[in-house]
């Protein structure tokens, strides 16, 4: 198929968007879990604030926390200068770079999936749980985290397509470079920059559309297999 003809840098771009998603989505998991419990069964002065801050990625600029991301963790923030000083890890200008812009692009997302879902567990099957014995730690792994998980992978599922859609942060702390940060959102606009980039634009777009509604229906396929082990135990 002519549409699927593509140039190794295009393909470098499909490899790099997937790679960034992932690990944004693998990278914010934990943090969305914690956020979310905090957010759903906490009590505190100061978590209307905290949920503001969680949220403000969704309507920020996305250049404005690009560059947020830039004063914060490039070579020469007070982050980004005090992990490539003692730890060797830079994020400007890196692929690294683009997949926690866009973890911080998709975190709103996932923490509200998980949220909901933590909102939505009856406590009294966990309070039973606790009356038995069992500790609160163990309490979450055997009964909270199974009825929250249509939750956790729906939030998992938007935060990588958030990721794979995500533009303006990135471009703005990683910049555009092929084969390094050029990621699917950066190459089809390059294509639409240049005289007949037309076909290039149009055939990334293609497979974005098709990597999305991949990852969707595998979402849903996933937590409705999860929802009738639920039902049937």
């Amino acid at each position: 198929m002519s549409w699927l003809d593509l140039s190794p840098d295009e393909w470098n771009a499909v490899h790099l968007s997937i790679k960034v998603g992932l690990w944004a989505m693998a990278g914010s998991l934990p943090f969305g879990i914690l956020v979310a419990l905090l957010l759903a069964r906490t009590e505190f002065w100061g978590k209307s604030l905290v949920n503001g801050v969680v949220h403000l990625p969704l309507v920020l600029p996305p250049v404005v926390t690009g560059y947020l991301l830039l004063l914060s963790f490039g070579r020469r923030g007070p982050i980004g200068s005090f992990l490539d000083e003692y730890f060797g890890i830079v994020f400007s200008f890196r692929w690294t770079g683009a997949a926690l812009a866009c973890a911080v692009m998709g975190f709103p997302l996932l923490v509200r999936a998980i949220r909901l879902s933590i909102e939505a567990v009856d406590r009294r099957l966990e309070s039973a749980a606790g009356t038995l014995g069992a500790s609160p730690l163990w309490v979450f792994f055997t009964v909270t985290l199974p009825l929250i998980l249509p939750g956790i992978v729906a939030g998992m599922i938007l935060c990588f397509a958030k990721a794979m859609g995500e533009f303006g942060a990135t471009i703005t702390f990683v910049s555009n470079i092929p084969g390094e940060t050029q990621t699917l959102p950066s190459a089809i606009y390059t294509f639409t920059q240049v005289p007949g980039g037309d076909a290039g634009a149009m055939r990334l777009t293609l497979i974005s559309i098709a990597i999305s509604m991949a990852a969707l229906v595998v979402s849903e396929a996933f937590a409705r297999r999860i929802d009738r082990r639920m039902v049937v135990e």
